[in-house]
């Protein structure tokens, strides 16, 4: 037994990081207690045409909990979304649809459908548990001058996943993401994701995020301002009732 430890720890020097410890250090990585801001959700179809959403939203933990209230256009204004993630159960998600009077779960069969009509599901919007995939480093790239990280992430069965496997690029030096390929139920690529941060407080935070639907030729660009973290958000906001009270700040 202490000779194949031995052999491992070797391998390891000898090669890096494998795919899962590259992982484990993003998720661990130092993120804010609570954050707050204000959403910018622009939408373009394979004519080119745009719509635009406002949003503003609060999370904590990481985005385990998180409620975003829609300020327009005005036929979106009061829409709310509510999402609870379990690390023992399936995640809670909640839609307010102020025009039918009536909250709408979001079952976990349903974590594939698309967010508002953007090119992000619900499962985009979710965290990835670390242990419900396998991680394989790939061959280290540089992206736009910054030296990445490889790593084919394929999700197991317990995952249930509309995805096969996503091909992520992460910056070494700050372990971001900078960009994503997801693949779908047949093997092809479905989307390209790219990732934009800002240091702010200690913490590398999202300012940016953009994907394009390659499969539907529609993209969907999300903008975020007037962010502020570690503002002392109140947990107890995180519930159905809230979805129909929109924060004046």
């Amino acid at each position: 037994m202490k000779k194949l430890i031995f052999i491992a720890i070797t391998i390891s020097f000898l090669f890096g990081q494998t795919g899962f410890e590259i992982a484990k250090m993003v998720d661990e990585k130092p993120s804010p207690v609570d954050m707050s801001n204000k959403t910018s959700m622009i939408l373009t179809n394979k004519k080119g045409k745009t719509r635009t959403n406002a949003m503003m939203s609060k999370s904590m933990d990481g985005n385990k909990k998180q409620i975003i209230w829609f300020l327009e256009p005005k036929d979106d204004k009061g829409v709310a979304f509510l999402k609870i993630e379990h690390d023992d159960k399936d995640d809670e998600m909640r839609m307010w649809l102020p025009a039918f009077k009536k909250v709408r779960r979001i079952s976990s069969k349903k974590k594939g459908d698309s967010f508002m009509g953007s090119d992000l599901s619900y499962e985009d919007m979710s965290s990835r548990d670390l242990l419900n995939n396998v991680y394989n480093r790939l061959e280290d790239e540089t992206v736009n001058g910054k030296d990445c990280y490889v790593l084919e992430i394929i999700p197991k069965k317990e995952a249930k996943s509309s995805y096969t496997k996503h091909i992520s690029w992460i910056e070494k030096s700050t372990l971001n993401g900078v960009k994503e390929e997801s693949f779908d139920k047949r093997g092809e690529l479905k989307k390209k994701k790219e990732f934009e941060f800002q240091d702010m407080k200690g913490y590398h935070v999202m300012k940016r995020v953009f994907v394009d639907d390659v499969q539907k030729k529609h993209s969907t660009e999300v903008i975020f301002s007037d962010i502020e973290v570690d503002s002392g958000i109140n947990e107890k906001l995180f519930q159905e009732k809230n979805l129909k009270r929109i924060p004046r700040k």
